[in-house]
């Protein structure tokens, strides 16, 4: 059966689903979902408490503790973890050299995909992340996967960041991502058989917007 509850917006990090996702949700009145933000404040927490990311167990038992709260934030899903919002915090290049390690996590990625799953409950969602359309709702009716070229995904991350790091740094920390993302065994970065595929490097948003409004509107 499938499933129409999801709009299901995959690839690689910087590529522009952050954006893209907001404003199709915005479009249809449904709620915007960062999944990669779960993984990122279980990467914070990891770090917040001094566990080594790469310790696979203090890792899994550590997302399997966190009291993870949701709850319609406006537009979004929102969330708290232990009682904290977090927000900057996730998007420091420490979680971001982090993250990876973490998301690998086979206990990690099944904790996070129940919670997705969970947030069904609060109505229709465009939901942005790296397995949703493989892992999460592999019988969602609309997928599509973003991509970019390196040095536009480079640009638009580091226009993002809060630290001074160079653009050349910032795609050298991509590229990394990439490599661990697509060779993980859990999950692993990869372009569901049925998504539609959107090489956003020469659109602007309002034209991605566009072709994905027209896609699910049809």
């Amino acid at each position: 059966m499938k499933e129409n509850s999801v709009i299901a917006i995959d690839g690689p990090a910087a590529s522009g689903k952050s954006t893209v996702s907001r404003c199709v949700a915005a479009a249809l009145g449904a709620l915007y979902v960062d999944s990669g933000a779960l993984y990122r404040a279980i990467a914070w927490k990891t770090l917040e408490v001094g566990a080594d990311p790469q310790d696979g167990e203090r890792v899994a038992a550590l997302a399997g503790a966190v009291d993870m709260r949701f709850f319609v934030d406006g537009p979004a899903v929102g969330f708290s973890l232990d009682g904290r919002q977090l927000a900057a915090e996730l998007r420091t290049e420490r979680v971001n050299q982090a993250v990876s390690a973490v998301a690998a996590n086979p206990a990690v990625r099944q904790q996070v995909t129940g919670w997705l799953r969970d947030m069904r409950s609060l109505g229709r969602l465009v939901m942005e992340g790296r397995d949703i359309g493989t892992a999460v709702f592999p019988t969602a009716t609309f997928k599509f996967y973003l991509d970019a070229s390196p040095e536009v995904r480079a640009q638009r991350r580091h226009a993002e960041m809060t630290e001074v790091l160079s653009v050349d740094a910032v795609g050298a920390s991509l590229n990394r991502r990439d490599q661990i993302d697509s060779k993980r065994k859990a999950a692993p970065l990869t372009m569901a058989a049925d998504a539609v595929v959107v090489d956003s490097s020469g659109m602007g948003v309002d034209e991605v917007v566009a072709f994905v409004l027209a896609r699910v509107k049809c």
